[in-house]
């Protein structure tokens, strides 16, 4: 398992750490998929027709839950990277103020998963 040789400390500061973004991003998903007409009017001033709401929605939800899955944490953090280099981008784009927000969130998933999971502090040694 990945999470040999973290101390309880680290690995509970971990999943703590890890469950902001991948909380948020279900709950964005979930009222993507829901079509809540605040989120609809958001994406289309964002420049997304409304048609690409739900499968957007779908693809952020599978994200978050392959992240959260400790098999494929690596694979959900990587899918999770791309998600919200796009919306980084996005608010870039449209000149939103909070546009590091999405990265914020990104940076957030690696670091809870460098806390919990060895393989990715040996990719990644700050620290032995």
């Amino acid at each position: 398992m990945s999470s040999q040789n973290v101390s309880k400390a680290a690995l509970w500061t971990g999943w703590v750490i890890t469950v902001l973004p991948a909380g948020l991003m279900i709950f964005s998903a979930v009222v993507k998929l829901l079509k809540v007409p605040d989120v609809v009017k958001g994406m289309t001033d964002f420049g997304y027709p409304q048609h690409l709401i739900v499968p957007i929605g779908i693809v952020e939800l599978t994200c978050a839950v392959i992240f959260l899955i400790p098999r494929s944490a690596v694979l959900g953090a990587i899918l999770i990277t791309g998600y919200l280099g796009g919306a980084t981008a996005t608010n870039v784009r449209v000149q939103n103020p909070g546009f590091f927000m999405p990265a914020l969130l990104g940076m957030f998933a690696w670091f809870g998963l460098f806390l919990r999971d060895r393989r990715i502090r040996s990719l990644i040694p700050f620290w032995k």
